[in-house]
């Protein structure tokens, strides 16, 4: 399959999913994670929402992943396999 391949806009993204539901992959999960605070004289004066957004995808050359990586204030964290299943996890500020 190619970025091209219309089964990759599958809409399979889910938010804070629950262990009951039966996900279809490829997938997206993301979850609120934490926050950034920035400080000026002690005061806070910016913060930030951090997103933890998991690609899931039977593909180990999912281009997915790269995607993701292009949206503003995200950084990969980690990758890792689980149940032949590929997990790319990354962290993005909203």
């Amino acid at each position: 399959m190619t970025d091209t391949d219309p089964s990759y806009a599958t809409g399979h993204v889910y938010f804070q999913p629950p262990s009951n539901i039966q996900m279809k992959y490829p997938c997206i999960v993301y979850e609120r994670d934490t926050g950034d605070t920035q400080f000026a004289d002690n005061n806070p004066y910016i913060f930030k929402l951090r997103y933890q957004i998991t690609v899931i995808d039977r593909n180990p050359d999912s281009p997915i992943p790269a995607k993701v990586a292009e949206l503003p204030m995200c950084t990969m964290d980690r990758h890792f396999v689980s149940d032949n299943l590929h997990h790319d996890v990354f962290n993005c500020y909203f």
